[in-house]
């Protein structure tokens, strides 16, 4: 990948369904060009797929990671367990076994249960349980029965015509493009693509920022991703961990992964800086992916 194919897949990741006009407008390429970039992105394994599900928002659920040190030898096939949980949607190797474990909870209560298996299966003894904080959501306006056969029909190919999504469903192209416009605007509906970084042999390295006292977690964050973007790509706050933010960053070389670093030590915004080069991801289907395609039944009148 170069910067413009980094900076299409963070469009993608935020709206699968952004149109390559639109696309080629935020990057300033051509139709035939963003299209040939994405076919070049899929046909190398970059891009999988383009995903459509009920947002964490709508299902007032929350998102941990579970980092650590895996002590299993071999570690090879161990996201295979973890992928098996329910909660389980996305596993990272990197350097010197560390793994990080993405899992999605419908509460709280859940969280003990699901770091058990981890610890179990991943043999990582001391983990450290990050629960992500979420920023607020739009306000509130529950989903439809149609709205969960909407995206049931983009679930697993969220870039079909509108035309489809309504034959699939049994309305008006008019009626499902201002049913899925209304969950976008509200938040309801999350439209993203399966990505694997890995896939074009660049570096993707995970950081851990702890921060200094007094420095407010979001603002760092958000300075990273403004005066880094776009190789930072995101990064992640948490509620129980206020002292603590991570972001992944994408290079293409050692010598811009070092650059980078150093000016993450320049802000004087850290404490401690650990970073943790990849190797590779798996993501995987969790509960919210049957939870949908339940409603979706239920709502089709056929279960």
């Amino acid at each position: 990948m170069d910067k413009t194919d980094l900076v299409l897949s963070l469009l993608l990741l935020a709206n699968s369904r952004t149109s390559f006009r639109e696309l080629g407008e935020k990057t300033g390429l051509s139709v035939p060009a963003v299209h040939k970039r994405i076919q070049a992105l899929r046909d190398a394994g970059v891009l999988r797929a383009f995903t459509a599900r009920v947002s964490m928002f709508s299902l007032n659920a929350i998102t941990i990671l579970i980092l650590g040190k895996s002590e299993a030898a071999p570690i090879e096939g161990v996201h295979e367990k973890l992928g098996a949980h329910e909660s389980v949607y996305w596993v990272t190797h990197a350097g010197g076994n560390y793994l990080v474990v993405g899992a999605y909870l419908r509460s709280i209560s859940e969280m003990d249960a699901c770091v058990a298996f981890v610890k179990a299966e991943a043999k990582m003894p001391d983990p450290t349980v990050a629960i992500v904080s979420l920023f607020p959501s739009p306000a509130e306006a529950p989903l439809t029965r149609l709205d969960y056969r909407i995206i049931a029909a983009l679930h697993k190919d969220s870039r079909i015509p509108i035309s489809e999504v309504a034959e699939k469903v049994g309305v008006s192209a008019k009626t499902a493009s201002r049913r899925l416009s209304r969950m976008v605007a509200n938040a309801l509906v999350e439209l993203s693509v399966e990505w694997y970084p890995d896939a074009a042999n660049d570096i993707m390295t995970f950081y851990q920022l702890y921060l200094r006292p007094g420095t407010d977690a979001r603002t760092a964050g958000a300075r990273l991703l403004n005066k880094y973007g776009p190789n930072v790509l995101f990064f992640y706050a948490f509620s129980n961990l206020p002292n603590l933010i991570v972001t992944m960053v994408w290079t293409p070389s050692m010598r811009e992964l070092k650059e980078i670093q150093a000016g993450f030590e320049s802000e004087g915004l850290f404490e401690n800086i650990v970073p943790n080069v990849l190797y590779t991801g798996y993501i995987f289907d969790t509960w919210r992916d049957t939870l949908l395609m339940e409603n979706a039944k239920a709502a089709d009148g056929r279960g």
